[in-house]
């Protein structure tokens, strides 16, 4: 078989057609048919590479970080260490428990100091400082300060040797009356890895054999859906593999959240493209085209949009480099690596796998003859629904964006936050200790840091102790002086950290508490795990709103530049709005009745990720309609013949993706929950009630103008 991919037989070889022939796409992949084997022994050795990495990858990945460089809690965290060189950069408390001895007895104390003795020769301990005890704590419980050392990866990757080397101690030298844990951010997120990794597994499990029978039954045959499979498979693998070689050779920090976002990303953006390229081959052999030919018209037409749509995916992660927090930065390498993977893979090596398999796509097709022409009836079926659509544009249009603004309005109640997620944590140890320190009234800590100039005495901060000790919320508060130049309140408090008790606390402290009761213009610094959450949360509700601006500008000239037209990218980011829009609101509603909070880092995640998604369906159709209309003209036509051509692989696009990310609501964890509830919720809703609604609607009523360009942006057309 000849593999110089011409125009299809019959239509002349003029100025458009030699085009054609020179088009970036198709000399692509004419490179790759004529090194098929080459290509598939590289892909081979990469998938298999990338598959052996995975082990070293995963012992390596840390928790999410909770740290927002530059903010008031890192700066206090800072200060500490410099001033108080034992506590280290991270402040933890060691957590023992005896039902049978008192904390105040000779065994449990000799016990306690084995223990912290064993935990002191672990890498990164700095120092120990015993909590006094408080009138509510149990009498077999003591506290104590622990201070890591070292960047907070490295702290977190230390964290299990060190709990582990607690725990056995306390034990061994108890004849196992005592149990130890330690508790505090770090610790918390630490059993969280776990619980993500397995998340992530059950998710893919899940996942994959359901896309495989909703693809089964959507493309008519088993070996159609085999490949988009494959081919998707394998750019999860590279994408793992990637992630692997950035972080060992370039230093790429790597967290259990950007793991199952970029691996739930390449699966469901690798489906999607191979499915849109698959469905346009099948559509060329159906129509006659040999394999060589429909391969090359579907290269040049589904392999740009392919290209475009990655590129929106690109585009509206990148502008989560706004936010100034490490867990949001972490996700924007894997997620553009997802995406691009994705692409790669559809381009590069399913061009050729398409030639080589061609006569396997139609096995395991049903034997009954009404599934032989179950594509024409369905676009039949698509086309009947298009032209209801145009005689009824204004009841849609209208019906459907009240329905849609309706949805989204609960949003204006939603409720923020960031917690433990005390349920997925509850039988761990970390959990049971952190309860009992809620019991005894000294769930956290809180670090009021006063600077003085070298030499000067202890600032003057009795009266604010006084008043801490004085407030429901506070357990004890005392206070200490390195001698030097810091001055340092420890505030323990009956609430957890991630309460907005404490929260409050927090707040009536820096805000109203210190500057009222403490030498005028005394700095005050507060550092914990209340207030690196309380940081995080502001910079991610703070820059929200940068994010949006941004997506939303990138998106209209991306779009822009696409559909080379004014209207249709404004209509776009609007649609796409509602879409975000309505999905929040579900799940404020959610929140609302069933009780909890939506994680505050989840609407500027979630809003980058469902922008660049919805701009994917958005492309598909779009490009559908426009190549008709610039052919044949007809704005009525084009949209009918856009309906009919591309709702299917929409449909079935927008399947795989729900499925993907709905496989999340299986997790153990919240926000994973949440953020697999937006995703699929807001893609569900863009895909059938915008695209395959409201799009075709607007678009009949707005007739020619859909194509107008202002005279100063006419260089786009060129």
């Amino acid at each position: 078989m000849s593999f110089l991919l011409l125009p299809p037989p019959g239509v002349p070889l003029d100025q458009d057609n030699a085009r054609y022939q020179r088009h970036f796409l198709l000399l692509v992949t004419q490179w790759t048919l004529r090194h098929r084997r080459t290509i598939f022994t590289l892909w081979l050795v990469v998938v298999t590479s990338s598959l052996l990495a995975i082990p070293g990858l995963l012992r390596v990945l840390g928790p999410p970080s909770l740290a927002v460089p530059g903010s008031p809690s890192d700066l206090a965290g800072q200060m500490v260490a410099r001033g108080f060189p034992f506590l280290g950069d991270e402040q933890v408390v060691a957590a023992f428990h005896s039902r049978r001895w008192r904390a105040d007895s000779e065994r449990y104390l000799r016990a306690v100091q084995t223990a912290l003795s064993a935990l002191a020769t672990q890498p990164g301990v700095s120092g120990v400082q015993v909590l006094p005890a408080t009138s509510a704590q149990d009498a077999g419980n003591l506290y104590v300060v622990v201070g890591l050392r070292g960047t907070e990866h490295m702290r977190q990757q230390r964290l299990p040797a060190q709990h582990d080397a607690l725990q056995r101690a306390a034990l061994q030298a108890s004849q196992g009356h005592l149990q130890a844990s330690l508790v505090g951010a770090s610790p918390v997120f630490s059993q969280v890895r776990d619980l993500d990794l397995n998340d992530l597994r059950a998710a893919e499990l899940m996942a994959l054999p359901a896309a495989a029978l909703v693809l089964t039954m959507g493309m008519g045959s088993l070996g159609a859906a085999c490949l988009p499979l494959l081919m998707a498979g394998s750019g999860v693998a590279v994408t793992t593999g990637i992630l692997a070689a950035l972080s060992a050779w370039a230093g790429l920090e790597l967290d259990t959240l950007t793991l199952t976002v970029s691996c739930t990303l390449a699966l469901g953006l690798g489906l999607d493209y191979a499915l849109l390229l698959l469905m346009r081959y099948r559509k060329a052999r159906g129509d006659g085209a040999d394999p060589a030919h429909a391969l090359a018209m579907s290269t040049v037409t589904a392999g740009s949009t392919i290209c475009w749509c990655a590129g929106a995916v690109t585009v509206t992660t990148t502008a989560l480099f706004l936010v100034q927090a490490r867990l949001v930065h972490a996700l924007v390498v894997p997620a553009v690596a997802a995406a691009i993977t994705a692409a790669a893979t559809t381009l590069l090596v399913m061009p050729a796998a398409l030639i080589s398999c061609d006569r396997l796509l139609k096995r395991g097709t049903p034997r009954r003859p009404r599934h032989q022409k179950r594509g024409e009836v369905l676009e039949r079926w698509w086309q009947r629904w298009s032209r209801h659509l145009t005689r009824h544009p204004w009841r849609y249009a209208i019906g459907l964006s009240l329905a849609l603004t309706l949805t989204a309005t609960p949003v204006a109640w939603i409720s923020l936050g960031l917690d433990f997620d005390r349920r997925s944590l509850a039988h761990s140890d970390t959990g049971i200790a952190l309860a009992r320190m809620e019991a005894d009234g000294v769930a956290s800590v809180i670090g009021v840091l006063l600077p003085h100039p070298p030499g000067a005495p202890p600032v003057e901060a009795d009266a604010l102790i006084k008043a801490l000790n004085a407030d429901a919320r506070v357990s004890l508060a005392v206070i200490g002086d390195n001698g030097r130049d810091l001055t340092a309140l420890s505030v323990l408090t009956r609430t957890a950290a991630d309460d907005e008790r404490s929260a409050a606390l927090h707040r009536y402290i820096q805000h109203e508490l210190a500057p009222r009761l403490l030498p005028p213009a005394q700095p005050v610094l507060l550092n914990g795990p209340a207030a690196t959450l309380a940081d995080l949360k502001a910079e991610c509700l703070s820059r929200l709103w940068q994010v949006i601006a941004v997506v939303l500008g990138c998106s209209l000239i991306f779009l822009l530049a696409a559909f080379r037209s004014l209207l249709l990218p404004i209509k776009a980011v609007m649609m796409n709005l509602l879409a975000v829009g309505a999905a929040f609101g579900l799940l404020s509603l959610s929140t609302r009745y069933f009780g909890g909070t939506v994680n505050a880092v989840l609407p500027v995640l979630t809003f980058t990720l469902v922008f660049g998604l919805s701009m994917d369906y958005e492309v598909f159709m779009v490009h559908r309609i426009a190549e008709h209309y610039r052919r044949h003209g007809g704005n009525g036509l084009a949209v009918t013949h856009g309906l009919r051509h591309s709702a299917r692989v929409i449909t079935l696009a927008a399947a795989v993706i729900i499925i993907t990310f709905a496989s999340l609501l299986t997790a153990q964890r919240e926000e994973t929950r949440q953020l697999g509830f937006v995703v699929a919720t807001a893609v569900a809703l863009d895909a059938t009630i915008i695209r395959l609604m409201l799009v075709p609607a607007t678009m009949h009523l707005l007739g020619r103008r859909n194509w107008w360009l202002p005279r100063p942006l006419s260089w786009t057309r060129r």
